[in-house]
């Protein structure tokens, strides 16, 4: 049984401080336990998000956004029973008590499933666009010799996972944006066996990370996943999905939650330039757009033809026109920008300790 106390902490610690914990023990979710490590609520991902979309404090007290009713199994519980559970609440994981509802041990998902991931209950079966067309500058001297796209991580290239990922929650129509060493990105896939349908979108000169859009009008007729070609992000594609409809976004961004730390003391002055305070290497929280959207169809109506056109502009030009644009939080660690050479080399360092 491995250590629980990774997954345990206290009612008073902040939302932030579970956040962190949470992305250290790779768990989607942590146990509250308070007098005799009696278990008094669980907090999970999901429960995070919703914190952070009412813009709720990060210093709150965890107590504050937890789930005070949690569901538990008893000890000495059969794998048929939490197996049911689990199926009928869709949740990852369970912590065990004992007669006095101390927590003991958690059954999970993986342990209990022979899976990967937990399976959705629906399939959504929406299009994918992935913007390929881009020189990958920040991967030299790697992008000299392949398109960002093909870059491999383990035995597969990058873009093989990202559709893989899509491809487990129904998606099936793939939209692959070219233009920098298209005719090898084709290649590969023509030599490729797949169970999905690709489609390439050729650009005849660099169009900006969405000027190619415009080339699926009239082609895609529902709302569509759009997803950069050098991000890895582990997230649950059916509740962005009901979120976005939901919410009745036009566009949602799937964002992530990126701490960073200041590693000086950071000195506060009054109006007379006298020191008021120093704060020892002070951490903050922002919410990254991490190169995942959810689009309207509709919307590929205002993409301009045939000039460079980012992201940035047309979320910007959408919100200037009364469209609503919403968010999407995902934990630090679910997301990877392999499109640094720093964060390729990091993550090919993990597989090769695996």
């Amino acid at each position: 049984m491995e250590n629980i106390r990774q997954f345990l902490i206290k009612p008073e610690v902040s939302v932030a401080h579970a956040m962190k914990q949470m992305d250290k023990s790779g768990k989607r979710a942590l146990f509250i336990t308070g007098k005799n490590n009696k278990i008094v609520g669980l907090i999970s991902d999901g429960d995070i998000r919703r914190w952070i979309l009412k813009n709720k404090s990060l210093d709150e007290k965890v107590i504050k956004a937890m789930n005070k009713n949690p569901i538990v199994l008893k000890a000495g519980y059969s794998k048929d029973e939490a197996k049911k559970l689990m199926l009928s609440q869709g949740v990852d994981c369970v912590p065990v008590v004992d007669d006095d509802e101390k927590v003991v041990s958690v059954a999970w998902w993986l342990d209990l499933f022979d899976n990967k991931f937990r399976k959705t209950t629906s399939t959504i079966d929406v299009p994918v666009v992935i913007m390929a067309g881009g020189e990958g500058e920040r991967l030299y001297p790697f992008t000299n010799i392949l398109p960002k796209p093909l870059i491999p991580i383990g035995e597969k290239p990058i873009i093989e996972l990202i559709i893989e990922r899509f491809k487990e929650y129904g998606c099936n129509d793939f939209y692959v944006s070219v233009n920098y060493k298209a005719s090898l990105i084709e290649a590969y896939f023509s030599d490729l066996k797949h169970s999905y349908n690709m489609f390439f979108i050729k650009e005849d000169k660099p169009l900006g990370t969405a000027g190619s859009l415009h080339l699926l009008n009239n082609k895609i007729k529902k709302e569509f996943f759009v997803t950069n070609c050098d991000i890895l992000v582990e997230a649950d594609y059916d509740d962005i999905l009901n979120f976005h409809r939901v919410n009745q976004n036009n566009i949602t961004l799937v964002v992530s939650m990126k701490h960073f730390t200041i590693p000086y003391g950071i000195c506060k002055i009054d109006e007379s330039g006298a020191l008021k305070d120093i704060e020892e290497k002070p951490e903050y929280i922002f919410m990254v757009n991490t190169g995942v959207y959810l689009l309207e169809h509709k919307i590929l109506n205002d993409i301009p033809k045939n000039i460079s056109y980012n992201m940035t502009n047309l979320i910007n030009d959408c919100m200037k026109k009364g469209m609503k644009v919403g968010v999407y939080p995902i934990s630090e660690k679910n997301w990877v920008d392999i499109g640094q050479l720093q964060e390729l080399q990091g993550l090919l360092k993990k597989l090769e300790g695996k």
